[in-house]
């Protein structure tokens, strides 16, 4: 089988993205694996999958598999190359779209200065959609939000949990560089208190208007930077009253604009995409 890609990156989060709008493309677990090795394949956080909408009032499907082989619910970084990809390859000539992925509706849309705003809808803080077993925990509750103590490794640490589609642990940390990413990070991703896993994030809040952020992600170990892991880091620090409604966020590989009005408003994050190559590979 030999497949055409394109390889692109949002902040340094990097994808491989495949048009599957002619004709359908289904892929092997081990397909998507070698796809994403860096070192057997051709390399990335994850894989898109461009699909035609399966419904009269979306313009596309947006498939996202970790390259573990793994399907998962959202990618806000790959939802910008997204809006970029079906740009450069002719599929749309509309600024705006609107996109259905595994669990959610996204409104997309096109600067002029090439950067994209991505309409991530609204986060969920109900425990039991993140989802998160809160059972005889006893969370802290700071502004309008809780922090929830979970223990890991033998230490209690402080956890905001919010879904923007897919799950996160967000925590505040003195200085994100010294922060126990690569430890850590895997212990609260396979935490028990997360049944579906979750993706980890560490905060440093240089102001209200901006903040550093690194974050672990389920399936990926850490990535240079990681869209929804921004706006629930931005989400939580906004209820806890930490940040203020516009937040810039400096990830590894680049920054993002996340900003929320609030309880009930969509969550909008702004930020690069680009191309970085195309090719093909045989599978």
């Amino acid at each position: 089988m030999r497949l055409k890609f394109t390889k692109m990156q949002g902040a340094g989060n990097d994808f491989v993205v495949l048009d599957a709008t002619r004709m359908p493309l289904a892929l092997t677990p081990e397909q998507t694996r070698r796809l994403g090795d860096r070192r057997f394949g051709v390399g990335a956080d994850q894989i898109l999958v461009v699909e035609p909408g399966g419904r009269p009032d979306v313009d596309f499907r947006y498939r996202i598999f970790n390259n573990t082989g793994d399907e998962v619910e959202h990618c806000g970084n790959g939802a910008r190359c997204f809006v970029r990809y079906v740009h450069e390859h002719g599929l749309t000539d509309r600024r705006s779209v609107r996109v259905e992925t595994l669990n959610r509706l996204l409104e997309l849309r096109l600067q002029d200065d090439g950067r994209v705003t991505v309409d991530m809808g609204p986060p969920e803080f109900e425990a039991a959609q993140v989802p998160f077993d809160a059972m005889g925990l006893a969370p802290r509750t700071v502004g309008g939000g809780v922090l929830w103590p979970v223990p890991v490794d033998g230490a209690t640490v402080e956890l905001a949990v919010v879904s923007m589609g897919n799950p996160h642990a967000v925590q505040r940390v003195d200085d994100v560089d010294t922060a126990p990413v690569p430890t850590q990070g895997p212990l609260i991703e396979q935490h028990p208190r997360f049944p579906r896993q979750v993706n980890a994030g560490y905060m440093q809040v240089l102001s209200r208007s901006r903040i550093r952020l690194r974050v672990y992600e389920r399936g990926a170990g850490e990535t240079l930077a990681c869209g929804t892991g921004a706006c629930a880091a931005v989400v939580a620090g906004i209820r806890l009253g930490w940040l203020d409604a516009r937040v810039d966020v400096e990830a590894r590989g680049g920054e993002l604009t996340i900003e929320w009005a609030g309880e009930g408003h969509p969550v909008l994050m702004t930020g690069p995409a680009e191309t970085v190559f195309e090719g093909e590979i045989e599978l």
